[in-house]
């Protein structure tokens, strides 16, 4: 009897309970509302959807070869085998971290820089570029707390969510000029003559994103001259070296540029588009120091701010990198390929703009051979953009960025016709 009693009582009590937490669990949650679609991932998920066997898609940021497939570069297949064997232990995690590091920074500042020689550099692994450029944001804010990140405009839209999820003011320069699709550099240097002294400025060291758009090397000297008048921070993100010429030491011109002029900067790197390791999330941030105990400091706060994102980063990317960079035969290979991949985009712009002139188009297509990289800023407007996806089933984000690495030998013509077509006056 008692016990049939305290049964039904401990029900009554659970019912009652359950209703209760109920009620008071509504509503937590009500307030989130979903946040507008990315401008970039965006384009490849309305791509996915599309049934269309003449679909093409030309938002993605990664490599493609001429049949529009994803590549496993030989060069990290090879170091795939090199290291099958490795043991990931716990007591290589320093040793090869520290390695990857080090060979990042002879990578973007040069083998035989003073920086390297003198040990004047502070830096970690990073989840990609975008991991990067946020761990250099949370530094940015931590020891600038009423600084601002001067911005390209247009720049990578990431660029502007790491910053503002850091809690660091944005503010923008001149740098695209819709009308000549080209550089507008005295407004650019202007912007710069400008910023209050010691302001932080994002710089793309080559294949601009996402214009296609690089100063020259005397407008690079012009502005690390400027930059160092008004006492600028310059923070370079590299995700394209090699990529835009074909050339690793080429595409870190500015950044030897900056050095040779006795700059303290900042850079970003990234292997995604260059190794091919997209997938791998691998990435590094430096910052170039006054000397060796500096950078031991700076280190040292990169360190902690990891700690408390995420740990630590993985190891298999960083190892296959350094493997590549620190094997004569297999960095030689990567190079060669890296030109392949630099080629073929260059061999689809001439493509491209040739198709469309021979269409008699009124437009005037010069701009697409002056830009170079992996991205082509058409100036297609937001209309023809749509145009083109609705009618044509061609995908790319809302700007006009065309990723010159979704167009093959295939695909050229077709996507030259719908061009001319959408911008026929």
């Amino acid at each position: 009897m008692w016990s049939r009693y305290v049964v039904r009582f401990s029900k009554r009590r659970m019912s009652t309970s359950v209703a209760t937490n109920g009620k008071n669990n509504m509503g937590w949650w009500d307030h989130v509302q979903p946040v507008p679609k990315d401008p970039i991932t965006s384009v490849t998920e309305s791509f996915l959807f599309d049934p269309s066997p003449l679909k093409l898609n030309l938002g993605v940021g990664a490599y493609r070869d001429d049949e529009g497939k994803p590549v496993t570069l030989e060069c990290v297949k090879k170091a795939m085998e090199k290291i099958s064997d490795c043991e990931f232990l716990e007591s290589t995690k320093a040793t090869t971290k520290s390695k990857f590091v080090q060979d990042c920074v002879k990578l973007a500042y040069g083998y035989d820089s003073d920086v390297v020689r003198e040990s004047r550099f502070a830096g970690v692994p990073a989840l990609s570029g975008t991991g990067a450029c946020r761990l250099f944001a949370e530094f940015q804010r931590r020891f600038y707390p009423d600084s601002r990140m001067f911005l390209p405009m247009p720049t990578w839209s990431n660029h502007n969510d790491i910053w503002r999820d850091s809690e660091v003011c944005t503010s923008t320069y001149h740098y695209y000029d819709p009308d000549t699709k080209g550089l507008q550099f005295q407004a650019l240097m202007n912007d710069i003559k400008n910023a209050s002294d010691r302001s932080f400025f994002l710089l793309h060291p080559c294949a601009h994103n996402p214009t296609g758009v690089d100063p020259n090397y005397e407008q690079w000297k012009e502005i690390s001259h400027l930059f160092k008048i008004k006492n600028h921070f310059p923070f370079f993100d590299m995700a394209y070296q090699g990529i835009s010429s074909g050339d690793l030491e080429k595409d870190a011109t500015a950044i030897r540029i900056f050095l040779e002029d006795g700059h303290l900067l900042g850079c970003a790197q990234s292997f995604s588009k260059n190794m091919g390791l997209y997938g791998h999330r691998v990435g590094c941030v430096s910052i170039v120091s006054r000397d060796e105990k500096q950078a031991t400091a700076i280190k040292s706060q990169f360190q902690q701010i990891v700690r408390a994102m995420y740990s630590s980063s993985p190891l298999h990317g960083p190892l296959l990198v350094s493997t590549i960079l620190n094997d004569a035969d297999l960095k030689a290979l990567w190079e060669e390929e890296i030109k392949v991949m630099a080629d073929r985009m260059i061999r689809m712009r001439i493509t491209l703009r040739r198709t469309l002139e021979e269409l008699n188009s009124s437009a005037n297509w010069e701009h697409i051979t002056k830009q170079v990289g992996m991205f082509y800023f058409s100036g297609l407007s937001p209309k023809e953009v749509d145009r083109l996806q609705r009618d044509f089933h061609i995908y790319m984000t809302n700007d006009g960025r065309i990723s010159m690495a979704g167009v093959t030998s295939s695909n050229v013509e077709y996507l030259a016709s719908a061009i001319h077509k959408v911008t026929k006056v």
